[in-house]
């Protein structure tokens, strides 16, 4: 028998109420999954699935010395959004990306907020995003982060967090736009009938704010989308943000730096490139500026770069400022450089470099969750809760060691949302990841990706630790 399971009691259900009443953006699409009923469901997913292999929709997924190509596992039940807390999530997001941004101006240029005491200059010079190299460089329009995505949390009680700042070249914003694809192919009228914010325009918004930052405020600008090529794990999100903004898709040896200028040799012939949007990172950006061995990037182009002939997005250097050390003082940004409370907070982070953090969380590791500083996609990472003796012990280990590399945060039970599990619909954990845009304004996408741990229990939302995605309706 088809049921829909609200019996999440360790955390935040986003369907249910704790007295098992539905919520009232829910209700919709409760009557209308029962109306559809298991059997439709598991139909309907599994042509999902198909449709997404005929249209390439992978990603690369490594282990070891292994790689495989898969698709990110599509659940067809959509995480739902009020828009009263939606407005306080965007507004939220613009206030923090504004300024994280003012934060990569001022590491790079004055330093107030060194000189006056609310971070130690030794963690920004150590980080291992610092680039000296874009020290009193000017970025066009002063914008470091032209696209950001910034993971969001709910707490036990229902109150939203900030995990994390992804600043450098975020992934996934492919898959915000695919899942809404199939949804209104596959569930027409359970989507038109919900009223949901539209996304249509999400892509443009994007190459609009790269138009933003060209040099000498150049109309009609060339713009490009950088890729280290096609075994990079988001590879099918470099190829298709390209076709969607109407831009070329180049690697490295497409381009070349004569007189300081970039371009590129196209079948329309030799064309200046004035915008970048790269998604390889900095260390491969440049052999004569970085790494020298790096056949990925463009010889000459931070100085091309530095003579403002050029334009990347983002910046380099800008993971400076996502470094989860570092993120424990944007509320400190936030307050020094707008003077604004901040609108959403952090989760609550020890800083492993300082001893009395060190002491407390090492006597709770069981507790924590721990993680390398300059570590993503769920790599690095303790779950004390879920984690053998050994690997906590292992971790103790680490910490000891090096104790600077890490943070750790109390394990907060990640709100549940109804997923499709074999036949019936039951609760899973999930996080948000929605996409800001910033050129000369700073615009967020509505909804975002839904992250889901398909495994029953797990915290793990990561796509490349075998997490899934839903669709995000806003209504």
């Amino acid at each position: 028998m088809f049921t829909i399971d609200h019996s999440a009691t360790d955390c935040y259900n986003e369907m249910f109420s704790p007295d098992g009443q539905i919520r009232a953006h829910y209700q919709n699409l409760y009557d209308r999954l029962k109306t559809i009923g298991g059997s439709e469901l598991l139909d309907r997913s599994a042509k999902i699935q198909q449709q997404m292999i005929r249209q390439g929709i992978t990603f690369q997924l490594y282990s070891g010395n292994q790689a495989g190509e898969r698709t990110i596992p599509f659940d067809i039940i959509p995480r739902i959004i009020p828009r009263s807390d939606w407005k306080t999530i965007e507004a939220g997001l613009k206030q923090r990306v504004s300024a994280l941004n003012h934060f990569l101006y001022d590491v790079y240029h004055d330093q107030h907020f060194i000189n006056d005491g609310l971070i130690s200059r030794r963690r920004i010079v150590n980080n291992p995003y610092f680039l000296p190299e874009m020290v009193h460089v000017d970025v066009p329009q002063n914008v470091y982060i032209a696209l950001s995505g910034i993971d969001i949390i709910r707490d036990e009680k229902g109150n939203y967090y900030c995990l994390e700042d992804n600043l450098r070249t975020p992934s996934g914003l492919s898959y915000v736009f695919k899942n809404r694809y199939l949804m209104t192919h596959y569930f027409p009228d359970l989507f038109f009938s919900s009223r949901v914010r539209n996304i249509e325009h999400g892509t443009q918004d994007l190459l609009t704010a790269l138009h933003d930052l060209a040099p000498h405020h150049k109309n009609n600008p060339v713009v490009v989308l950088l890729t280290p090529g096609r075994y990079n794990s988001a590879y099918f999100e470099h190829v298709f943000l390209a076709q969607q903004m109407g831009i070329d898709l180049v690697e490295g040896s497409d381009l070349r730096v004569e007189d300081q200028k970039v371009f590129l040799n196209s079948i329309e012939g030799k064309k200046q490139v004035d915008v970048i949007y790269r998604r390889l990172d900095d260390n491969f950006l440049d052999p004569l500026a970085f790494n020298p061995s790096s056949v990925l990037g463009v010889a000459g182009l931070m100085n091309a770069y530095r003579a403002g002939n050029v334009a990347i997005a983002n910046a380099p250097g800008t993971g400076v400022a996502d470094d989860k050390a570092v993120y424990t003082k944007v509320p400190d940004m936030i307050r020094y450089f707008l003077n604004e409370e901040p609108i959403l907070k952090n989760v609550p982070t020890y800083q492993l470099g300082k001893k009395e953090d060190r002491e407390f969380v090492l006597s709770q590791l069981e507790k924590m969750v721990v993680k390398r500083t300059a570590l993503s996609g769920g790599y690095g990472m303790l779950i004390g809760p879920q984690a053998d003796k050994k690997m906590i012990e292992q971790f103790r280990k680490q910490i000891l060691e090096h104790p600077g590399r890490y943070i750790a945060q109390p394990t907060i039970s990640l709100s549940a949302a109804p997923t499709l599990a074999g036949g019936n619909v039951e609760n899973r954990h999930i996080d948000l990841r929605p996409f800001i845009i910033q050129g000369k304004d700073i615009s967020v996408i509505p909804g975002g990706l839904t992250r889901v741990a398909l495994n029953k229990g797990s915290l793990v939302v990561n796509s490349s630790q075998g997490g899934g995605s839903k669709d995000t309706w806003i209504v």
